[in-house]
């Protein structure tokens, strides 16, 4: 898979607290949810440890300082799927890009002092129906 640097919410991003993702995305005011799926590729990039689990939700706004957000879609991992290398996607974007997206992780259970995650937008992942 390539990624895109453009596309990419965070880069090895250390994530040991809730935090929102390094990278904001313009997108632009067009609807990014018709057509072909557009879909979020999440790898961790190093074990998470202490917490139970960890969200992430895909937030938009109009502006870049996200000072009014609206959430589209959100996902919880568990700490057993944590782990270096392990992949999961949020498989396609609902209706309701305002323009600028961003990540927002939130930690469940303890703060981990180890932990972090490459998030972009991608196309054909792993799991895409080019494997088949």
């Amino acid at each position: 898979m390539i990624l895109d640097e453009e596309a990419l919410f965070s880069n090895k991003q250390k994530i040991t607290a809730s935090t929102v993702s390094t990278n904001v995305l313009d997108l632009g005011k067009r609807e990014v949810s018709f057509g072909t799926p557009v879909e979020i590729f999440i790898q961790v990039s190093e074990d998470f440890n202490n917490l139970t689990s960890l969200g992430i939700k895909v937030q938009t706004s109009m502006t870049e300082n996200f000072s009014s957000t609206v959430d589209l879609v959100e996902q919880t991992i568990l700490l057993a799927n944590l782990k270096k290398g392990a992949v999961s996607t949020i498989k396609f974007l609902p209706k309701g890009n305002l323009g600028y997206m961003r990540l927002v992780y939130t930690v469940t259970g303890t703060a981990p002092t180890t932990g972090g995650i490459t998030a972009a937008i991608a196309d054909g992942t792993e799991e895409s129906f080019h494997n088949v």
